[in-house]
């Protein structure tokens, strides 16, 4: 996995504009966000973590994989249902990964373009997808395509980090919550990836 080229200065900028980032950048060095390089299983990764554990997530996953030989389009297009069923995903899960490798393998969804398209309009095209919501695309966003600036506010880890750090724990509007990350921009990614370690220092990977 390679570093994204503006991590350093991306810390550099939020340690110098937020108390809390600061420590939290200080305290976790060393570790940094890496993009897997692999479109598909960075969105079937995402979409079988959906309301589950990430320890959960990550079993499935390592069944899959076990059984599969690779997580792969061709490979998840190619198998029964029922086999990915065993392997702990739920009927719908099983339905949205086949889908998203039927996609893949007839070219209605082409990674070769996404580099080009803005945050927004890849949002949009990955939302046509089964299964893909705006958590799901914005985790894309974050882990494959490592772009500096998403603030994905329907993730629960996220919204409870904000709420730990920045309002003693207790409740807090979306509009607050946007209000805060608005002064980490144009390096909201950076600054989520880091509130994330302050939950569980193991960083999750889609």
């Amino acid at each position: 996995m390679s570093t994204p080229g503006y991590w350093t200065q991306a810390t550099s900028e939020l340690a110098a504009r937020d108390a809390v980032l600061r420590e939290l950048i200080d305290r976790f060095q060393g570790l940094a966000l890496g993009s897997r390089g692999d479109a598909f299983s960075t969105l079937a990764r995402s979409i079988v973590g959906q309301q589950i554990s990430v320890k959960a997530a990550q079993s499935v996953w390592d069944k899959l994989s076990t059984r599969l030989g690779a997580v792969a389009p061709a490979a998840v297009r190619g198998v029964r249902k029922t086999t990915l069923r065993a392997c702990g995903l739920s009927e719908k899960k099983a339905a949205y990964l086949q889908d998203l490798a039927a996609r893949f393998l007839d070219g209605t969804l082409d990674a070769s373009r996404w580099p080009q398209l803005d945050d927004e309009a890849l949002i949009a095209e990955l939302t046509q997808v089964k299964g893909i919501g705006r958590w799901t695309a914005e985790m894309f966003l974050i882990f494959y395509l490592t772009r500096p600036d998403v603030l994905p506010l329907d993730d629960l880890g996220l919204r409870r980090a904000i709420r730990l750090h920045y309002n003693r724990g207790r409740p807090m509007s979306a509009r607050r919550m946007r209000s805060t990350g608005a002064r980490w921009a144009p390096w909201r990614s950076v600054a989520t990836w880091y509130l994330w370690r302050s939950l569980d220092p193991i960083p999750v990977e889609y």
